[in-house]
């Protein structure tokens, strides 16, 4: 410390106009730099004052420890994801996490050191995929253990169902080397690490604050068009049939500046279409700024199980931002629970020509009554309602939903409502499932699955029915319309091009060369195109590809009304 202290004074001295010898005072100095910068360091004046003999300044050799947990770069990793478009944002964000510590990917299950498995626990056909898929991985790391000269495989479960099923996963998968649940990414690279010693490695811990905010995600497809952002992790809504508050844990934003930091580098890396990801996007709440807002509000007759929030920004404050990065990509959101559709949020989207009007609106059930015993928080009567004031904001708008059938003491009559609703509000998109039971839920302690499988089966094949009928009629009504579709690929047997419009739905269109910006060039994903619909199925449109657009050229001249009305 006394060299570094004479040395800051001689610098001090040589750089002042007062030096004796300022004629060679820049000579000097230039030389005492450089010999500094070759002279002794940090570990030299600790060995001095210490009297130590050495100072590691390089990774420790522990003996104890097999030689793999020395440096785990190099591991090749296999993803498996499973379940709802957050669990593949999550795997890119354990992918940045592992890339950073020298874990390589691969795609090719011979080459894989390491199989990490992303779960999905809101369904028991979800999980039944995933046990299924477990027995495969049993086998093949069984197999590669008798292989010589090959590293043994680590089979990791991550996610929902790794939080829900830890002790079965550690007790019935002897195979399973390490259990992660959503919130201790951050460990894998120790957890890993652990296991080869033979343990079996275990972080199922929930936070109250993890984001993840500071992580940047590493995209699996990084040719894709499109990309997903988390802003937010949890839920807090409690609905009695769900398990995610038991598996992600309570309600938590990212900063709105690191989201929009994000949008930016997906910009700039030519993505032209961001979803912005969530247990429930429209409740998000970014606490790390100051504002004059106080309490949330909802959309008018619905209520919710907890206190009103204070502070915070608000999503249509988030939204506003992040559509203002940039004009010509594409903003979707999902999921939503319909009681965070205020007014703010609607006149947001409406103003900007790129958040896409396609809005997901989960009714669940047409039933108040089931309605009640789910705990959603409003009637048949108030959905409907809310459904009437986005159309009279939205004019064209596309709905999507959720509907669930057979849940705990549904009736006929019950179901014949949700039929009903269907009928009336007209959905672009449904997710719909039968009722599967979960463990740790409220409706697990306090009701009984008593509708029976068969009876379930049929209200599913009938919901089915209902929904393509009224796509089929509704896509039929857009044949002569131009749309505006955003290309997103090729399809492998016929070598047809296949975007999707503004409300999410399927086109297919030829390959050609169109006109686009004074000249002509052919048709690539990433595109933007209006496209006339000549044909359409329940599920899918088959148009005429007109000429290369933007979104600002293609709306400038028509009100959000028309949009879906423009004659060829």
């Amino acid at each position: 410390m006394l060299f570094l202290l004479r040395t800051k004074r001689m610098l001090r001295y040589l750089s002042t106009p007062h030096s004796q010898c300022r004629c060679k005072s820049d000579v000097r100095l230039s030389a005492l730099k450089n010999k500094i910068t070759q002279g002794p360091g940090l570990k030299d004046f600790i060995m001095e004052s210490t009297g130590a003999s050495e100072v590691i300044t390089h990774r420790p050799y522990i003996p104890y420890l097999p030689d793999i947990i020395q440096d785990t770069s190099k591991r090749k990793v296999y993803f498996d994801v499973y379940g709802c478009q957050m669990n593949l944002n999550d795997t890119e964000i354990v992918w940045s996490i592992l890339k950073k510590e020298g874990f390589e990917k691969t795609e090719v299950e011979e080459e894989a050191d390491v199989f990490l498995v992303m779960t999905c626990a809101i369904r028991e056909g979800a999980e039944t995929k995933i046990w299924h898929r477990l027995d495969h991985l049993r086998g093949f790391k069984r197999r590669r253990s008798l292989a010589k000269n090959m590293k043994p495989i680590k089979i990791g479960i991550l996610g929902c169902m790794a939080e829900r099923l830890k002790e079965k996963l550690i007790e019935k998968e002897k195979a399973v080397d390490v259990v992660a649940g959503p919130d201790s990414y951050r460990d894998l690279p120790r957890l890993l690490a652990v296991t080869e010693s033979g343990q079996t490695a275990v972080n199922v811990l929930l936070s109250l604050d993890e984001t993840y905010a500071d992580v940047v995600p590493v995209r699996l497809n990084k040719g894709s068009v499109s990309a997903f952002i988390s802003i937010m992790r949890g839920c807090d809504n409690m609905c009695t049939y769900c398990i995610v508050p038991f598996t992600r844990g309570r309600e938590r934003s990212r900063p709105i500046s690191s989201i929009v930091d994000e949008v930016k580098h997906l910009s700039e890396s030519g993505v032209k279409e961001v979803t912005l990801l969530g247990q429930n996007v429209n409740s998000y709440r970014d606490v790390t700024q100051t504002t004059g807002k106080f309490d949330t509000s909802m959309a008018k007759g619905f209520k919710t199980v907890y206190k009103n929030k204070k502070g915070g920004l608000r999503f249509a404050d988030l939204l506003d931002k992040v559509s203002a990065v940039d004009p010509e990509m594409r903003i979707r959101f999902t999921a939503a629970h319909p009681k965070d559709f205020p007014d703010e949020v609607l006149q947001v989207i409406s103003s900007r020509p790129n958040i896409c009007k396609s809005l997901h609106l989960p009714a669940q059930s047409g039933s108040s009554e089931v309605l009640e015993r789910m705990r959603r928080g409003y009637t048949r009567e108030a959905y409907l309602e809310l459904v009437e004031r986005v159309r009279e904001v939205l004019p064209n708008v596309g709905l999507s939903t959720d509907m669930i059938c057979g849940f705990c003491g549904e009736t006929e009559d019950q179901f014949l409502e949700t039929l009903s609703l269907m009928d009336i509000v007209d959905y672009n998109v449904a997710f719909l499932f039968s009722y599967s039971m979960r463990e740790k839920t409220t409706a697990y302690r306090r009701y009984k699955d008593d509708v029976p499988e068969h009876v379930k089966r049929d209200r599913h094949r009938r919901m089915v029915e209902l929904y393509r009928t009224k796509c089929q009629r509704m896509n039929e009504a857009e044949i002569g319309n131009i749309h505006l579709v955003l290309v997103e690929g090729t399809l492998p047997k016929t070598g047809q091009l296949l975007g999707r419009n503004e409300l999410y739905i399927k086109v297919v269109l030829d390959r050609a060369v169109l006109p686009a910006g004074g000249g002509e060039r052919q048709i690539a994903p990433g595109d933007y195109v209006a496209v006339r619909i000549l044909s359409a199925r329940s599920s899918v449109l088959t148009g005429e590809p007109l000429y290369h657009t933007t979104i600002g050229e293609f709306y400038r001249d028509y009100g959000w009304a028309d949009r879906f009305a423009l004659k060829g």
